[in-house]
């Protein structure tokens, strides 16, 4: 696993920029918002999302999920310690999410790795789907009642038709996130050190989106509009499946984790755990969570 220190080259033409692989740091982290010396506190943030149920934003972090309560409080869901690599909503109160169960778990005989789990009920309980022991999802995009997913143990993407249980084999190739969107479920984009990508056949082949911005994260509506978080921190949009660009606004640093709620909400975690959010597309964005040691 690399640590929150290792970086991937990223090119866009001839031009090298360098950019942290999100979402795979898994040691060597510093506590954040910790408060009890004992707890290691929220970590690296890998996802970030919202309960249709509530309006509650969940943030996925290294050491738990965690409820957001106010700009200064986040609460981890259950008391469980345990990372939550590739965090998404799909529904009230139901999550998916892939990663590491806690150090104590492990060291007792648990599998390393978590494959694919789901909840129903905001996290409180956790089910295995599929891929205990195997899989390691660091990202899971669902389209519709397709989902896809990167595995960063055998460095492929994925697709399954039956909400994860089966899975087939699609390129092979090193992805930092993944978009799809249910109206045109064999279009997915993703994120690479070699630039923005998009496959047409359901993640079995992908060719390169030439005049991309570099991007860490991106998400897709409909089968047009794209937005995604620039390594610079520049918030891009696009109208026309990644043809043009446009940039809407900027966030104050590379961001670690990044989701598109809609086309207008956007929620964007900062490397130091800060969470932003931006209800017009990402034009302005304001602090929604501190951690209490910055």
């Amino acid at each position: 696993m690399l640590s929150i220190g290792q970086r991937l080259r990223l090119r866009t033409g001839t031009a090298l920029a360098f950019l942290a692989l999100v979402g795979t740091a898994c040691a060597g982290e510093s506590p954040q918002g910790a408060v009890d010396p004992t707890d290691p506190g929220i970590g690296h943030v890998h996802g970030l999302g919202i309960d249709p149920a509530d309006g509650t934003i969940y943030l996925a972090g290294h050491y738990g999920l965690f409820q957001i309560r106010s700009a200064d409080t986040a609460r981890r869901v259950a008391d469980r310690i345990q990372d939550h690599m590739g965090f998404t909503v799909i529904g009230p109160k139901t999550f998916l999410a892939s990663g590491h169960p806690g150090a104590a778990n492990i060291s007792s005989g648990g599998a390393v790795h978590l494959g694919l789990i789901r909840t129903t009920d905001a996290g409180a309980t956790w089910t295995s789907v599929s891929e205990t022991g195997t899989a390691d999802f660091h990202a899971i995009q669902p389209a519709g009642t397709t989902l896809y997913a990167y595995d960063s143990q055998t460095s492929q993407v994925l697709r399954s038709g039956d909400e994860g249980h089966n899975w087939a084999a699609g390129a092979k190739m090193e992805v930092i996130d993944l978009a799809a969107d249910a109206q045109d479920v064999a279009r997915v984009y993703a994120t690479t050190p070699d630039g923005l990508q998009v496959s047409q056949d359901g993640g079995r082949n992908f060719t390169a989106l030439t005049g991309s911005p570099l991007l860490s994260h991106v998400d897709v509506f409909g089968t047009d509009e794209l937005v995604g978080a620039g390594a610079d921190g520049q918030v891009h949009t696009s109208k026309d499946s990644g043809k043009t660009w446009q940039v809407s606004g900027r966030l104050p640093g590379q961001a670690s984790a990044f989701t598109a709620v809609d086309s207008q909400r956007l929620l964007a975690a900062m490397e130091d755990g800060t969470v932003m959010e931006s209800t017009d597309a990402g034009h302005r964005f304001s602090i929604v969570y501190r951690p209490a040691s910055i």
